[in-house]
């Protein structure tokens, strides 16, 4: 009888050891995103931005360790450009060209630096279980959901939904939802990395016949 209680408790520990190791927490799934990203050197992909109901198209390219670049197709020909100081976004139907130093940014929740900010100043938990789930109803792609909730009230977003591919790592999705009820959503697709983005990607010349509005962030 001693031999069978033996027995059972070895093979409840086994079991409880195989379950033990079949978890993963949030926070380690997070760190092996933010672990992926940080292999990254460069990458390409093709974005999808809403805000509200306004839509936005376009492709973005990131280099270490902060340099980053959107050029839209709709709207047609609007650029974003970050150097890793200058922030610079040319808006084609108001002939206006925005130009503002920054410091520090963390400009995309899409890179090693970005993820940093996020784990410094969110707390993460599944939002779904560790179990991926479809990206949309009726959707054949799966993502993991992780949900980041602000520390503290000084953060512009109070809660941040990340969708990842659990095969690649990489953030398929992100839908910010901000202090006052506005949803900022980010699509990320079509992934090309470590490609060898020359930095000459990062300088852009807009049209002379543009308006220049300096320090545009701290205008009144």
């Amino acid at each position: 009888m001693k031999a069978v209680f033996v027995s059972a408790a070895m093979l409840c520990s086994l079991c409880a050891a195989a379950f033990s190791q079949a978890i993963t927490t949030a926070a380690d799934f997070f760190k092996s995103v933010s672990d992926t990203y940080a292999g990254i050197k460069d990458y390409e992909a093709d974005i999808d931005i809403a805000i509200g109901k306004n839509r936005m198209q376009g492709k973005v390219s990131f280099k270490r360790p902060e340099m980053m670049r959107i050029d839209f197709s709709d709207p047609a020909e609007q650029v974003v450009v970050f150097n890793g100081d200058d922030l610079t976004i040319y808006l084609p139907g108001s002939s206006a060209i925005l130009e503002q130093n920054v410091t520090g940014s963390g400009v995309n929740v899409a890179t090693s630096q970005g993820l940093s900010l996020l784990r410094r100043y969110y707390t993460v938990a599944y939002d779904s279980g560790q179990n991926a789930v479809p990206l949309d109803d009726g959707s054949d792609e799966l993502v993991v959901n992780l949900i980041l909730s602000r520390r503290s009230a000084a953060e512009a977003f109070r809660s941040i939904l990340l969708s990842v591919n659990p095969e690649t790592k990489l953030i398929r999705r992100v839908q910010a939802t901000a202090t006052q009820g506005t949803v900022y959503t980010m699509d990320f697709y079509n992934y090309r990395l470590n490609i060898n983005i020359s930095d000459q990607r990062f300088i852009y010349d807009p049209p002379s016949s543009a308006n220049n509005y300096n320090n545009f962030l701290l205008s009144e």
